[in-house]
């Protein structure tokens, strides 16, 4: 029979033992950017909520995110198609979501209307002092995604259009396809009449963000121009014009993520910013393809392959 003192030993060092194994086990991972600092969740103690505008590369790039987050070791889940930036904007800021996937060019011309910067460095440079308290943009990534005036190849032939400027020529007799919005921002509709005196026939309101429906009724000729974006697949399927910007109306746009500061651990920082280190522009126009293309891979399985290929999760 073991003594009472050898008894109690045992079961300290039993336990000691069973501690070890369970701090071990909750530290452990094969992730280069796991951290046991800041915990398993952002600077607010819960899983970090990632939200997304209401189109596709924008719900791919908050599960590209999320996914990083995960693999880091901080929690995270995705709220998607939350709306156009003036409703996921305000979401940061009331904190019912904490990381949205922006643009840097749109996002300066937002908090500020009158911002006059074009080129990349420029606009990375001026942006962080023009957000509103509580608000923040981590590292943008080398990848771009610009608005662009895009025509189909027979309409390019007809009226001769190279570039922007050919088309302010016959700009009143074309229907312009783009989102509602577009006939606020300062890119949009104000941008075409003020650098190029451009007033088209007629805007026409899509609300995929130059997705299949916009690109649909440029091909069938419902609209005669679209503003889709640079690395849209459909735009090479579909030998589509991307007409020149000489005037340069249509502003640098790298992908940023726009953060409350408040849910931000060091850990979370990390994760993102290590996203914006890999992410170019090929990258967002393969990741497109594989969700919108014959592949039809969901945005959550996309950006879970391009992670694991960039090392960021196993």
């Amino acid at each position: 029979m073991k003594s009472p003192t050898r008894r109690n030993a045992l079961t300290a060092l039993a336990a000691s033992a069973a501690l070890a194994i369970t701090l071990s086990a909750c530290g452990a991972s094969s992730n280069p950017l796991s951290t046991q600092s800041g915990g398993a969740s952002g600077g607010s103690g819960k899983a970090l909520v990632i939200g997304s505008a209401d189109f596709t590369e924008s719900q791919i790039l908050a599960e590209v995110y999320a996914g990083a987050l995960n693999a880091a070791g901080v929690q995270a889940t995705t709220k998607p198609n939350i709306g156009a930036r003036e409703v996921y904007f305000k979401a940061v800021q009331d904190g019912s979501v904490d990381v949205v996937p922006d643009y840097t060019g749109n996002l300066l011309l937002y908090v500020d209307k009158s911002a006059t910067q074009i080129t990349a460095e420029d606009i990375a440079k001026a942006l962080p002092g023009k957000l509103p308290e509580g608000l923040a943009v981590l590292n943008a990534a080398k990848a771009e995604d610009k608005d662009a005036m895009v025509v189909t190849r027979a309409t390019a032939a007809k009226y001769q259009l190279k570039s922007i400027e050919d088309m302010a020529k016959v700009c009143s007799e074309l229907t312009l396809g783009a989102p509602a919005t577009f006939a606020e921002r300062a890119y949009g509709l104000p941008g075409l009449k003020d650098k190029y005196s451009c007033v088209p026939k007629k805007l026409e309101p899509f609300s995929d963000g130059g997705g299949p429906l916009t690109v649909r009724a440029l091909l069938s000729d419902q609209v005669q121009v679209a503003d889709i974006y640079t690395t849209t697949p459909a735009i090479a399927d579909n030998d589509l014009v991307v007409l020149d910007d000489p005037k340069n109306n249509f502003i640098a746009q790298q992908v940023v993520p726009l953060v409350r500061n408040a849910s931000m651990s060091d850990a979370a920082k990390k994760a993102l910013n290590a996203v914006s280190e890999k992410l170019t522009t090929q990258d967002l126009m393969n990741l497109n393809r594989a969700v919108g293309g014959a592949q039809k891979q969901s945005p959550a399985d996309a950006a879970k392959a391009w992670l694991k290929d960039k090392g960021l999760a196993s």
